[in-house]
């Protein structure tokens, strides 16, 4: 068991095995409260597993994206609708990072994505980052963020004008990466709740497994 998930642990092997085994088939993964249920731990050692689980999904940095790729940037939290007037942060619309985490995603059309978490979306951010995951010569597609203006020196870029309610022009559009950031909000929200910004890129990480896994049964992604 050294140097593996299961280093150190006081859980029989089987519950880690039908632990994984439930954590990989959920479409839009699992909580520690209904984890804990299932294989009869705690809640803190469910969540712990998770976790741990969570390591075995980190993204493969070696390979690059090739091909037609849509690149997009979301931003998660600073929700201020429920808050005292009082209490409530100025200018947090848009692509302020007041009080959101930015977070960058490019993918394949009808093929992989890769998303990580960003400290910032300034031009230099996001095209050093696409520098390092996108082939040279593939075709991007992005809104009219002024960040990706440029990268038509390295690559074919296609524009599509959110702003002026554009949202496809012939096969210009963003529609695939904001699908993944749909499937990364129905999870974040819908199953955890909540996730603190220390942990962000793992459950980043989750989503993209999941997503990159899609087609394979459950046994194959387990």
């Amino acid at each position: 068991l050294v140097g593996t998930i299961f280093e150190n642990t006081k859980l029989p092997i089987s519950k880690w095995i039908i632990g994984m085994y439930l954590i990989s088939s959920h479409k839009n993964g699992i909580s520690s409260v209904q984890l804990a249920k299932d294989i009869e731990v705690t809640q803190t050692t469910a969540w712990y597993m998770l976790h741990r689980v969570r390591t075995l999904m980190k993204q493969d940095e070696d390979r690059k994206l090739s091909g037609d790729i849509e690149c997009d940037e979301m931003y998660l939290g600073g929700r201020e609708t429920n808050k005292h007037n009082n209490q409530k942060t100025e200018k947090t619309q848009g692509r302020s990072t007041k009080t959101k985490t930015p977070i960058f995603g490019m993918v394949e059309r009808m093929g992989n994505v890769r998303a990580m978490k960003v400290s910032d979306t300034k031009r230099s951010t996001l095209q050093m980052l696409i520098g390092q995951f996108v082939a040279e010569g593939s075709h991007l597609y992005t809104d009219e963020y002024q960040a990706y203006n440029g990268l038509g020196e390295k690559y074919q870029h296609s524009v599509v004008q959110h702003g002026a309610k554009q949202f496809v022009k012939g096969s210009s559009s963003t529609n695939t990466i904001e699908g993944f950031w749909a499937h990364f909000k129905r999870m974040v929200f819908g199953t955890y709740h909540f996730v603190s910004v220390k942990y962000l890129q793992r459950y980043i990480d989750e989503a993209v497994y999941r997503w990159n896994t899609q087609l394979d049964n459950e046994g194959e992604r387990f």
